[in-house]
Formats: structure tokens, sequence, C-alpha cells
């Protein structure tokens, strides 16, 4: 009788341990289960090995001018030169390793502008959705006059005031887009807050501060992964913008939207220096809306029924 009283609280103490690999395994099938997860996800992950293994994968110097060779045409043209599979620019750049080039810039300002604007976005909306009185019309009210200002003008502005760079792109678009996820989440921390397990919680005596981090965060969750996705989207659009009419990284770095302005100018003498990196940006920012909504789906206990 006492082995069995002994055994009692061994297996109460391993339960917790047991049912939290059933819950990845869970989430992971899931996750595989969600068509738009697996292959917007797999895309991305392309581009980030495309990023990261840039000067690996690209068959050529994407700075390196040959006049000789300039608008060469992709596999299958008139004038295509083995080694130049998507062809060259007016200056005899591979178009190929400049696309793969770009990546690192688009990504870069993607993962680190859309993660910081979540960051702020995020706390801000929270604290305004949850303690709500005055901190939630201060928050509200500085969203509201934000948000007056158009952003894609408001975003060259910034950068011109900055100056050009990566660091100068990605800050404009931070201090742009962060007001997009404090509203979302706001309104969700306040939908979450009249529910009844919060009511439960606060009868049982948590503080503010646990129920908020421990019990509202977690379930709004998959809406800021979604948005998060979806603002990776927009920061890969405006870095795009900002490139093509020359305010982001210097003229030679190869970057998606100055291949666009370059192509634009020579459409009639070689079209694929304008296709391809527009080709690019418009699967790059697909993926990431389609990715976000696959995860949305995927992450909300509601949907996945």
């Amino acid at each position: 009788m006492s082995g069995l009283v002994s055994e009692a609280p061994k297996e109460a103490a391993m339960q917790p341990a047991a049912e939290k690999p059933a819950a990845h395994r869970s989430l992971g099938r899931a996750l595989l289960a969600e068509p738009k997860v697996v292959i917007a996800g797999g895309f991305v992950l392309l581009l980030v090995i495309l990023a990261l293994f840039a000067p690996y994968i690209a068959p050529k110097d994407p700075l390196e001018q040959d006049l000789m060779l300039g608008t060469l045409s992709p596999v299958g043209g008139s004038t295509y030169e083995p080694g130049y599979y998507l062809g060259t620019d007016d200056l005899g750049r591979d178009v190929l390793s400049r696309l793969i080039y770009g990546t690192r810039i688009a990504l870069t300002v993607a993962f680190v502008a859309a993660g910081l604007a979540a960051l702020i976005g995020t706390v801000l909306g929270l604290v305004a959705g949850w303690y709500g009185g005055w901190i939630d019309t201060v928050i509200s009210r500085l969203v509201e006059i934000w948000m007056a200002f158009p952003p894609v003008l408001l975003s060259i502005l910034l950068v011109a005031v900055f100056g050009s760079g990566v660091h100068s792109v990605i800050a404009a678009i931070v201090i742009i887009d962060w007001t997009r996820f404090c509203r979302v989440i706001r309104a969700e921390t306040m939908a979450q807050a009249r529910l009844d397990y919060v009511t439960a919680a606060r009868t049982m005596g948590y503080p503010r501060l646990r129920i908020l981090i421990r019990e509202i965060l977690p379930n709004v969750a998959p809406v800021l992964v979604a948005l998060l996705s979806l603002e990776m989207g927009i920061a890969v659009i405006v870095e795009a913008i900002l490139s093509f009419v020359g305010l982001s990284v210097s003229s030679d770095t190869p970057t998606w939207g100055g291949m666009i302005a370059q192509g634009r100018q020579i459409i009639y003498q070689g079209w694929w220096v304008l296709t391809f990196p527009l080709a690019t940006l418009f699967a790059t920012v697909l993926a990431f809306n389609l990715l976000g909504d696959g995860l949305r789906r995927a992450l909300d206990p509601v949907l996945r029924r």
C-alpha cells in the first residue's frame, strides 16, 4: 500500500513533462498539415539559404562588369552565353548573381525591421488593451496621429533625413509600421480580456502583469505571427521602392529595386533585367503573405478544428 502511495506523486510529476512533447508533436503536425506553411515556408527557407550562402551559390561576381557581354539573353535566347543563365544587364553583370545577392538586403530588412516593429507595437498594444484608462488614450491618440502621414512618403522623408543605407531603411520601416502591430494587438488584447479564462485568473488572485504575459500573450500569438509575416512582405516592398528611387543602399550593391530601376531603362534591349527581379519580388511578398495566413490557421486552435 505504501508503495502505491509513493508512486502516485512521481506519476503526477512526470505528467507535465510527458504532455509538453505531445503538445509539440501536435503543433508540428498542424504546421505540416497546412499546405500554405509548407509551400510558402519552403520558399522563404530557400531565400534564407541563398542569402546565407550567396558567395558559394552565385555563379559570378555580382559587381564584375564586362561591356563586351552587355545584355546577353537568358538560357534559350539568341545571344545566350554559357554560365550566364539569366543573362546580363547593360554593363555585363550577371543577373542571376545579382538576384542572389539582392536576397541578402531584402531579407535583412524584412526580418530586422519587421521584428523591431512587432516588438514595439506588441508591447504598446498589450499595455493599452490590458490596462486601458489614460494609458490606452495616450497610446491610441499617438497611433492615430502617426497613421495620418502617408507611409511611403514618410519613409522616403525619413531615409532622406537619416541618409542612405540599410540601417536607415530599417529605422524608417520601424518608425512607421509599429502602429500596425499596436492597433491589432490592442484590439485582440481587449477581446481576450473579456473571456472567461481571464476572469478566472483574476478571481484566483493572479497579478495583472502575470495574467497579461502568461495568459493573454499566448492567445494573441497566432494573430501576432500572421501579422509579423505580412509585415515582412511589406518591408521587402518598401526596401524595393527605396532602392528603386535610389534612397536605399549604394547603387553598387545589388538590390531588387535597383535592378528593377535599371531594367526599366533598357526594357527593349534586355527585358530579363526587369522581369526576373520583379518576379522574384512578387513571389517573395506572396510567400510571406501565404505563410502568415497558414501560420495563423495552424496556430489558432479554433481554426484547427
